[in-house]
């Protein structure tokens, strides 16, 4: 059952906005598996289960690494089956693997139940979601994936302090189970009923638009104009794999520095509450940034907005090392968070930008897996340095040459001409 096709050209405004909204939900649960809420169980878990941090985090990793195989095919379903059922099935699995994650006594175990809520995380939910509003908004494109964005940083402030709250009261096990089912009472309806894969779909335009009477006899009224590639074609160009490269830099910084700024800030003798409440800062200046940067690429171009991003997350992570009070740990983490929410709203605008809605998930499917090993890379790396140097000092500095890199991938990806 699917109530776009009666909904679309009966509610009073632009039904584009619906289908953002229920595509922000799916965000704000892919959070249950978040590298901020791994944060918050990290400490409990590894006190209780004797686990060292680097085998927590490697969990996070192995999500990662194996999303980087299943992305190609999620954006081909997402081509191929919709948005709508790569969206639901993706957010029924996340409540199991969540809840189940309660249950991890034993490593591989927890490997597998949080490991598939990470490929969820990195690849079905993300690449659906940002494909089918993409789809749906062009000239409004930025705003939209700002809002986006919004929504996902509403998810990272919401499920770590649900989690740092109920974990005090429940305990971390019973606390995986609260989240698993919150992920289905919160998306699982609203994606499955409300969404549809383009507007023309459902008989309406992109943006809300009126068809003129010119484009009235086109075959695709309001988007003749667009630039389309295939698969084949875009990866024959530069760009593409210029804006993959940079993208996984910018996310080799944003898994490195989440998923161990609360264990940092505690390691530096700050207090776990201040650590909680730098991770929450972070999530609502991501949610923020996004908006801001959504209006900034409707008016800069793509490949400079990718610079500004990473040489904000060169400044942020360099100024983790300078830390030294609550206060100082608060503004960082607000700065790191406005970069963040640009990592998160500019690539996908700009693969939307350079080749189009028409084999957006494919080409979304193809570049992804950077993303996802990225990720992976960071986490990981920022483990093993602390442990190797009981000091995350270190892990700073890199991720700052890792941003450096980033740059001088993105400055010189021109948009393709077909």
């Amino acid at each position: 059952m699917n109530l776009a096709n009666i909904l679309a050209k009966r509610t009073p405004f632009f039904y584009g906005w619906v289908i953002l909204a229920t595509s922000g939900s799916t965000q704000v649960v892919r959070n249950a598996a978040a590298s901020l809420t791994l944060a918050v169980f990290m400490y409990p878990m590894a006190d209780d289960l004797g686990w060292s941090r680097t085998v927590l985090a490697g969990a996070a990793s192995a999500g990662g690494l194996a999303s980087t195989f299943l992305s190609p095919a999620t954006g081909w379903a997402v081509d191929r089956y919709g948005a709508r059922t790569v969206l639901s099935v993706s957010v029924l699995v996340l409540g199991v693997t969540t809840f189940l994650t309660g249950w991890a006594t034993v490593p591989i175990f927890f490997y597998i139940t949080y490991g598939i809520g990470r490929v969820i995380f990195s690849s079905p939910v993300q690449i659906g979601s940002s494909v089918v509003v993409s789809r749906w908004f062009i000239k409004s494109r930025g705003r939209a994936n700002g809002i986006l964005s919004f929504c996902h940083s509403i998810g990272m402030t919401g499920f770590p302090l649900m989690a740092s709250i109920l974990i005090g009261i429940y305990g971390w096990q019973v606390t995986w189970q609260i989240l698993g089912v919150a992920v289905w009472i919160v998306a699982l309806l609203p994606a499955f009923l409300f969404l549809a894969e383009t507007p023309e779909s459902v008989g309406v335009l992109p943006d809300g638009e009126t068809p003129s009477d010119d484009s009235k006899s086109t075959s695709n009224p309001g988007t003749s104009e667009e630039v389309s590639w295939t698969l084949r074609e875009a990866m024959k160009t530069p760009a593409l794999w210029q804006l993959a490269v940079g993208t996984g830099f910018l996310y080799v910084i944003q898994s490195g520095t989440n998923i161990h700024m609360a264990a940092y800030l505690q390691d530096i003798n700050l207090d776990s509450k201040v650590a909680a409440s730098a991770v929450s800062l972070t999530a609502i200046f991501t949610g923020l940034g996004g908006l801001g940067w959504g209006l900034i690429i409707e008016k800069v171009a793509a490949r400079f907005c990718y610079a500004l991003v990473a040489a904000l997350m060169a400044a942020a992570a360099l100024l983790f090392i300078t830390v030294n009070s609550p206060l100082t740990a608060l503004i960082v983490a607000s700065l790191f968070g406005v970069s963040l929410g640009g990592a998160l709203v500019i690539p996908p605008v700009a693969f939307a930008n350079y080749f189009g809605r028409d084999s957006l998930g494919a080409i979304r499917g193809i570049t992804e897996p950077f993303n996802a090993f990225g990720q992976a890379i960071g986490a990981l790396l920022s483990g093993v340095i602390r442990d190797g140097t009981e000091s995350y000092e270190l892990a700073f500095y890199t991720m700052s040459v890792v941003a450096l890199l980033a740059i001088f991938m993105t400055l010189s990806a021109i948009v393709p001409k077909k």
